[in-house]
């Protein structure tokens, strides 16, 4: 056996226990169960284990404690169970985290959803870590290379960069995340799908990431049937697992679909804990919840690595007020918005690039490099300001320059958001700037033919 299995084993062996304390079933309610006698041993957020009457084991967490008992959320129906019924608590709130995980799909405990062993790692690490020291960590990185044209240019993205994709459902944002997850330059990828759709977990495994996206991914899943401990604990033990990978110095891309479904499974942990709702239904500490699993990632200090986030938000309506995307786009370091009637009329990813923010610039460009973003977006900009008049045919050629310069490029500038990128960022800009030359030497030819018209009036 080799010492990494002797290593794993030996953990496997410390999590035994020769004895254990005992308590029993006090009151069973609609989302949560009363324990009695482990008021003195048990801690908030550890797990538990419940004998029902035919044998079967059922988990939860602690939620509350005091001298009166101690209240347990189940993670399934607590049908089956009885007032006097046996528990005890059976793990803290960590987990273990392996190398061995590299290529394999687990649920939020560490367990293998293939059906293959898996070891635990030899380090327990607590699932609600806090981040690097603020006077320790490192800015942005360099520049990583993506994949797709948009992103290498228009909206880079760096090392340690956590950004935010705001989208509706069915808009393209599993597909975009998996092309990153196949694409971007990273070490190792950690992907956490939270109330994923479970005939979805198998696609995105084998279709959209592939089995050559594997190879450097972790995989967490917690499907949309599953309790809300269990898909809350599946952002928190995603990031954990990523935080394994960052302190081994790798360079870490961490995605995490998504975190609306984080929030909602959290608020209906907390209700059931006795919180109020706040937030157009969201309890209080869902902004502090939210707000303390990005802040682990980033770039780390001394001689870690990095993690580099990409964290999905569900807008319903393309409403970015919300309190979760509002929450989101005041911590990330940018977000970028799917458009539904960009989807709706062909162009993959449906990416708004004037409602989407990337914080590296102007820092992750050059000077010319800035100059070309910058154009780009006016252009658009004055695109979308007339759009609505050129479409009902009331703008005539020649009345706005800058216009008629938006106007020949934007089909082209369109197809770009869209295309990928299989050479290098500078190959992506030079594309850009071969656009905005043609833009360019369109302005020249419709000034000269001015020129000439005008001169052939005074004739």
């Amino acid at each position: 056996m080799s010492e990494k299995n002797l290593t794993s084993l030996g953990a496997e062996i410390a999590t035994l226990h020769a004895a254990r304390t005992v308590g029993r079933v006090k009151m069973i309610r609609a989302d949560t169960v009363v324990l009695s006698g482990l008021a003195d041993v048990a801690c908030l957020g550890d797990r538990v284990e419940i004998t029902r009457n035919n044998g079967m084991p059922l988990s939860g967490e602690v939620l509350q404690l005091d001298r009166e008992g101690v209240l347990v959320m189940p993670d399934e129906s607590p049908l089956g169970l009885s007032l006097g019924a046996r528990a005890w608590i059976s793990s803290a709130d960590e987990i273990s985290p392996a190398d061995e995980w590299v290529g394999r799909v687990i649920d939020p405990f560490g367990h293998p959803m293939d059906g293959r062993p898996l070891m635990r790692g030899p380090v327990a690490r607590p699932l609600r870590n806090a981040p690097p020291a603020p006077v320790h960590r490192r800015g942005f990185g360099p520049r990583i290379e993506t994949g797709m044209a948009a992103f290498n240019t228009l909206l880079p993205i760096v090392r340690g960069q956590r950004i935010g994709l705001f989208a509706g459902s069915g808009v393209g944002k599993s597909s975009l995340l998996g092309h990153l997850g196949q694409h971007m330059q990273a070490d190792i990828v950690v992907i956490a799908l939270i109330g994923e759709r479970g005939r979805e977990l198998r696609d995105f495994v084998e279709n959209v990431l592939g089995p050559e996206g594997m190879t450097r991914a972790v995989v967490v899943a917690a499907t949309s049937d599953r309790s809300a401990l269990v898909r809350r604990r599946c952002a928190l033990t995603a990031m954990t697992v990523a935080e394994h990978f960052r302190d081994q110095g790798k360079q870490v891309l961490l995605l995490a679909d998504s975190i609306t479904r984080f929030a909602e499974a959290h608020r209906e942990v907390a209700i059931a804990a006795g919180e109020l709702p706040a937030l157009r239904g969201f309890p209080a500490s869902t902004s502090h919840l939210i707000m303390s699993l990005c802040e682990r990632a980033g770039p780390g200090g001394a001689d870690a690595g990095d993690i580099t986030g990409v964290f999905s938000v569900l807008v319903a309506g393309s409403d970015m007020e919300e309190p979760i995307a509002d929450i989101l786009r005041g911590v990330l370091d940018g977000h970028v918005v799917l458009d539904r009637q960009i989807a709706e009329r062909g162009r993959y990813p449906a990416i708004d690039l004037l409602r989407s923010v990337s914080r590296s610039l102007p820092m992750a460009a050059s000077a010319a490099e800035n100059d070309m973003i910058a154009r780009v977006r006016s252009l658009l900009g004055t695109y979308a300001k007339s759009e609505t008049m050129v479409r009902a045919g009331l703008y005539t050629e020649g009345s706005d320059p800058e216009l008629d310069q938006a106007l020949r490029i934007w089909a082209e500038l369109d197809m770009f958001l869209a295309e990928t990128e299989t050479v290098s960022i500078q190959n992506s800009f030079d594309r850009l700037g071969l656009i905005l030359r043609r833009a360019g030497q369109g302005r020249a030819i419709a000034r000269t033919s001015t020129d000439q018209r005008a001169a052939s009036e005074k004739r």
